[in-house]
């Protein structure tokens, strides 16, 4: 196997998040909870850990307060002897402007990057669910001489069409083309049901990378991002290959999850609750980190014909009481509180919510430092709900406080 200490990692974690809003009101996509006490980025950060990764640079932009915090508490203390995980925000050395795109994000940290001199960078999403051996995909970058690898999955073609960016491969698996969301993606060579889509996972020769960056950024015409420009750009001119994502998740069908909308985020959790995770978060070989409070075990308490403190399928975070309500099929976060004759159905609970008496929740996302009132109903009445809340087409029920806080409170 090649030796990690030869590359370097850069997240994107910069996004506006818009899709996710209102969840990315007060707070960056990546820090958005996840599975409980986890965030979004956590993921990501833990591939790079497992696989030997350990010099990663997390470019952040807009609304990253806690989302500094969180890396500060939960992944320095991680790293020593050369390794880091340091957060990079805009520094303007090359440009007078924010990000503009993905490329533009890593063009504008070109000199952060080179300081360290590595052979290999990493290019990487801060707000995609997966586990990946990042070492890998590094192997065979060697073997094939590639300049550029993109790692793939195979996707239904009904599912790809306007949805992924989608890559042509010859019998190598050399990249041969790349499209943005075609209406009529092109097929595997290996399967023609699927197509290969792309994973937003990038790995590059550094000295590749930096004048392919520079052509870029003096582009006018670019919207400097990796899959519509870089990608499409580059293959007449470079060696660029496909990795075949490998799965360390374990399970019989590939899991790569890209939680951009408030439904993907939904599913996604949801994946976490079931009997047999589809995404599963036990296992010993594959640990997904985080900074966690120091809060108590959690409780259910009161056993009455009526008044049954309980969770079933569910995971419930330390510091929360389920105090004679039911949970189900729900994950719920640090300290919170589902108070008695209350129902709380295949929903999310942030950390820090207050489910008064005789609720009754169903597929709903709840955000920290929620108080729902004794009696409140929610998911039941789409049109009610829409007119307090903010509710996807699916019927997801997004409650969030009424007033936005100029800084994400623990």
């Amino acid at each position: 196997m090649p030796s990690m200490q030869e590359a370097v990692a850069v997240v994107l974690a910069g996004g506006q998040g818009e899709r996710l809003w209102p969840l990315t009101r007060d707070r960056a996509k990546p820090a958005v909870p996840f599975g409980g006490i986890y965030r979004i980025i956590d993921v990501t950060l833990s591939n790079c850990i497992n696989s030997g990764l350990r010099r990663i640079f997390v470019l952040t932009q807009y609304k990253a307060l806690s989302l500094n915090r969180h890396i500060r508490r939960g992944w320095s203390v991680l790293m020593g002897m050369g390794d880091f995980v340091e957060v990079l925000p805009p520094q303007m050395r090359v440009s007078q402007n924010w990000y503009q795109g993905t490329a533009d994000a890593v063009y504008q940290n070109i000199y952060s990057i080179g300081s360290e001199r590595s052979n290999f960078v990493f290019v990487l999403s801060g707000d995609h669910i997966y586990k990946m051996d990042y070492q890998k995909m590094l192997a065979q970058h060697l073997a094939t001489g590639a300049e550029v690898t993109c790692a793939v999955i195979p996707v239904d073609v009904a599912e790809a069409a306007g949805s992924f960016g989608v890559l042509e491969v010859d019998s190598t698996d050399r990249i041969i083309g790349f499209e943005e969301k075609p209406a009529n993606p092109k097929r595997s060579p290996r399967d023609p049901a699927k197509c290969l889509a792309s994973m937003g996972v990038y790995l590059f020769n550094t000295q590749s990378l930096i004048p392919i960056l520079i052509a870029d950024a003096e582009d006018a015409l670019s919207y400097h991002d990796f899959g519509r420009d870089i990608l499409p750009k580059i293959l007449d001119r470079h060696r660029v290959w496909a990795y075949s994502f490998i799965d360390e998740n374990k399970k019989e069908a590939l899991y790569w999850r890209d939680v951009g909308t408030l439904d993907a985020y939904f599913e996604a959790n949801m994946d976490l609750v079931s009997v047999s995770p589809i995404f599963n978060l036990y296992d010993k070989s594959w640990p997904i980190t985080t900074w966690q409070h120091q809060y108590p075990p959690p409780k259910f308490v009161f056993s009455e014909p009526e008044r049954v403190g309980m969770a079933v399928e569910s995971s419930v975070a330390g510091g929360s009481i389920i105090s004679g309500g039911r949970v189900l099929r729900s994950m719920v976060g640090y300290d919170v509180r589902v108070n008695s004759y209350s129902e709380v159905e295949d929903s999310i609970l942030f950390n820090h919510v207050n489910v008064g008496r005789r609720c009754r929740i169903r597929r709903a996302i709840v955000d920290r430092h929620v108080a729902l009132p004794e009696g409140a109903v929610i998911g039941y009445d789409r049109e009610e709900d829409r007119k307090h809340y903010h509710v996807t087409e699916s019927g997801i029920v997004v409650v969030v406080r009424e007033e936005s806080m100029l800084e994400e409170p623990e």
